[in-house]
């Protein structure tokens, strides 16, 4: 089993992370990537590869899900078969829990194995902001909870890997963005308790509460904007066809028509990533089912909230909202559900097999980054 390390300017708890998993846990093979720190932490990672650690290197910083995914690539074309399990290079993660996470993966199939933090004790506040926000908005999208979304203590089996290739998101984004498609992928998610070890309040963390909690938001916040456009696009067609025909009928039901399938459009293409041709009429049949429910539960709703006095405005406020987040949650499961076999497809080719952004598959490269390099965040 490979234990896989992402590190952007790491101190020295990296070169105690490997020793101490070394001693610890001899059979786990260390993978460490160093995500662009640039030559001011060569020595980091030389007392890294010092503790046998394997170091694969790049120039620029391009984010923690970019450096997961060369250390992904890495594995499945250097340790096939091998399954694997991320961990942070700041010393967050204790060799006991991440032998833990590897013990309950090696028994597990189809499952992702999440060390999750209680946050018990001193926590630094924008790590309880971080983890609060995403935690939030994971529930919200998926129904599901999962305490600790940000944790970077996970497990996946070698079966995984082609699939956690092709999931977009080159930063912290990425790792919600692999729990919100996991069910999607037929893949479960089993989370265990570890510890919970800041190190200095979290001073090596990169993670910005409110630019990466907007990241790892960006499906709902891009629904709402399709969902708002949406409704823009209703109200505008909807007189024009009123000032060409001067029928309600005709310009209610061709409003709707027009804006509902731009909605479905913009949502299989921005937010659900539906991604397959083939699947375009199955999708398309599954949204005017969900439409048609939505259109029928809201009137049932208006109708039975007005009937008890509550004023239409408040009842048609309070059904849409309600309705919006069921509408998610429906498209999500349902209407662009994709099956195990599409999820793992890299719609676009070989998009990540032989990729120029990855790091070399072979030997790691020298310790060595090119002269006057400045790292970018």
């Amino acid at each position: 089993m490979i234990v896989l390390i992402p590190a952007y300017e790491p101190t020295a708890s990296l070169a105690d992370v490997a020793r101490e998993l070394r001693l610890f846990a001899p059979d786990l093979k260390v993978v460490v990537v160093d995500d662009g720190s640039g030559p001011g932490f060569d020595a980091a990672f030389r007392a890294a590869k010092a503790e046998d650690a394997e170091v694969l290197r790049y120039d620029h910083n391009r984010g923690k899900g970019h450096a997961l995914k060369t250390g992904l690539r890495h594995v499945r074309d250097n340790y096939p078969g091998e399954a694997v399990v991320t961990a942070d290079s700041d010393g967050q993660h204790s060799p006991a829990d991440i032998a833990r996470v590897a013990a309950r993966l090696a028994t597990a199939t189809d499952t992702i194995v999440l060390g999750g933090r209680r946050f018990a004790g001193e926590v630094p506040l924008r790590s309880r902001v971080g983890n609060a926000i995403s935690r939030g908005a994971f529930r919200a999208a998926t129904g599901r909870a999962v305490h600790d979304t940000q944790t970077g203590l996970r497990g996946f089996p070698a079966s995984t890997i082609d699939w956690l290739l092709t999931i977009e998101g080159d930063r912290f984004e990425y790792e919600l963005q692999m729990l919100l498609r996991a069910r999607d992928a037929g893949l479960f998610i089993d989370e265990i308790p570890i510890e919970t070890i800041y190190l200095e309040h979290n001073a090596s963390s990169h993670f910005r509460p409110v630019v990466d909690s907007v990241r790892v938001m960006r499906p709902l916040i891009v629904f709402g904007l399709v969902s708002f456009g949406s409704f823009v696009l209703d109200i505008v067609v909807l007189e024009l066809l009123y000032l060409l025909t001067s029928s309600l009928v005709v310009s209610v039901v061709g409003a709707r028509a027009v804006s509902g399938t731009a909605n479905f459009l913009a949502n299989r293409a921005l937010v659900f990533r539906a991604g397959a041709p083939r699947a375009l009429l199955r999708d398309a049949a599954r949204y005017v089912a969900l439409a048609l429910g939505v259109l029928a539960a809201s009137y049932a709703a208006i109708a039975a909230l007005t009937g008890v006095g509550v004023p239409l405005l408040v009842a048609k406020v309070s059904t849409d909202v309600t309705l919006y987040a069921v509408s998610y949650l429906v498209q999500r499961r349902f209407v662009f559900a994709r099956s195990r076999r599409e999820a793992a497809r890299p719609w676009g080719g070989e998009a990540e097999r032989g990729s120029t952004e990855a790091a070399p598959a072979t030997a790691p490269a020298p310790a060595t980054t090119p002269a006057g390099y400045r790292s970018a965040r």
